[in-house]
C-alpha cells in the first residue's frame, strides 16, 4: 500500500486539485472542502459509503468490499484495524475515504527536492467491533522552473518528475516566480468499522 501511495501521490502532484473536484461532483457520497490564502491553498475530499464483504483473508489481512454501485474494490487492511477476524462474508461495512491536499508556495525557497512518506492510524480496543483508520501522508518539495505569463502555467520540478501545472486564479499565479517552491502535502486515509447487523433489520 506504502509503494501504491507514493507513486500515486508523486505522479500526481498539484494535479490532484482537480481530479478531487473533478471526482467529488460525480459522486454524490463525497463532500468537498476548499480554501485559499495567499501563496496557499487547501482541498480536502469525504467519502463515505457502505459496503459488503464479499471475501476476506485475515491472516493476508485481505478483503474485498462491493459498494453500492456494485464496483468490487480490494483492500489490503492494515494492523492498524483490529479484530479482523469477527469480519464475515456477507457482512456491512461502514467505509470513511478521506483525501487532503495543502499547498503552500515558499518564496525564493532554499530546500532540497525531496519527498517524505509518513504513516499512522488507530485502533478499536480488543472485544470491540472492527474498526480503525489507516493514514498516509506524503509530503513533496517541488522547484519553480519556468512561468508561462501568456498560458499562466508553471512548472514544477518535483524530486522524480517535472509537470506542467495551470494556474488558474491570477492573484495567486502574480505571486510566482523561478526560484520559487511549492510544498505540497498529500494525505490519504482510510477507516473500516463494521456496522451492527441490527442496523440493516426490516
Amino acid at each position: 500500500m506504502k509503494k501504491r501511495f507514493a507513486h500515486i501521490a508523486t505522479a500526481t502532484l498539484l494535479g490532484i486539485v482537480a481530479h478531487s473536484v473533478s471526482a467529488a461532483q460525480q459522486n454524490p457520497d463525497s463532500v468537498v472542502v476548499s480554501a485559499t490564502a495567499p501563496g496557499q491553498a487547501a482541498l480536502a475530499r469525504t467519502t463515505r459509503i457502505t459496503a459488503t464483504v464479499e471475501s476476506v483473508d485475515a491472516a493476508s489481512r485481505h478483503v474485498t468490499l462491493k459498494g453500492p454501485r456494485g464496483k468490487v474494490v480490494p483492500l489490503q487492511v492494515g494492523p492498524e484495524v483490529k479484530n479482523l477476524d469477527k469480519v464475515k462474508v456477507g457482512d456491512r461495512v461502514a467505509v470513511e475515504y478521506l483525501e487532503a491536499l495543502t499547498l503552500t508556495l515558499k518564496k525564493d525557497g532554499k530546500e532540497l527536492r525531496g519527498s517524505k512518506l509518513a504513516e499512522g492510524g488507530a485502533r478499536s480496543v480488543a472485544g470491540d467491533p472492527p474498526a480503525g483508520v489507516v493514514a498516509q501522508q506524503l509530503e513533496v518539495t517541488a522547484d519553480v522552473t519556468a512561468v508561462d505569463k501568456k498560458k499562466q502555467i508553471v512548472t514544477l520540478r518535483g524530486p522524480n518528475q517535472t509537470v506542467d501545472v495551470k494556474v488558474r486564479d491570477p492573484e495567486q499565479f502574480k505571486l510566482i516566480k523561478v526560484g520559487d517552491q511549492v510544498q505540497a502535502v498529500y494525505t490519504e486515509a482510510l477507516a473500516l468499522g463494521l456496522e451492527p447487523a441490527a442496523a440493516h433489520k426490516k
